[in-house]
């Protein structure tokens, strides 16, 4: 696969789509957990959100439950905790495998395509992928990193 909008993704819908709505969009690819030490960094993820959407910026949320079962209610019990708690209303899609013999085919990309930590698994919860409009990854986060921490490197982006 050497385009990330061709990927099959599943929304928290159940829908099966690919990325394609995004293209030419700064795109921030977070995997999620709701019941985590980062969690509060949904705050600082919807900001960034609400700041730059308008000028072709997308969070995607991609939830998952492979860190000390840190999410493990269903997609919708996930999605209204998000909204209801912090406001989120960027895409959160299906819960996903992030690592491992059932790692997804996107996560399977972001691994293998970033520059830096590249082909190294997902660390843990709050890890965050940056996309140029194009659909290159630009750079990769570990959870520590802030979500503000990220706002020059979007800026520069939506250039």
């Amino acid at each position: 696969m050497k385009n990330i909008f061709e990927i099959k993704v599943e929304k928290n819908t159940g829908e099966i789509t690919t990325l394609e709505e995004h293209k030419g969009k700064v795109i921030l690819i977070v995997n999620t957990a709701s019941k985590c030490g980062y969690t509060p960094q949904l705050t600082g993820l919807q900001k960034l959100y609400e700041d730059y959407k308008e000028s072709g910026f997308v969070v995607l949320g991609f939830p998952c439950n492979q860190f000390l079962r840190q999410d493990p209610d269903t997609i919708e019990e996930i999605t209204q905790f998000c909204k209801v708690n912090y406001g989120v209303s960027f895409p959160i899609y299906a819960k996903t495998h992030v690592k491992g013999r059932k790692q997804s085919d996107l996560y399977k990309f972001l691994v293998n395509n970033s520059r830096n930590r590249k082909g190294r698994k997902v660390k843990w919860n709050f890890e965050k992928f940056l996309i140029n409009k194009d659909g290159k990854i630009v750079n990769r986060f570990l959870p520590k990193v802030e979500p503000e921490k990220l706002t020059k490197d979007i800026t520069a982006l939506l250039k």
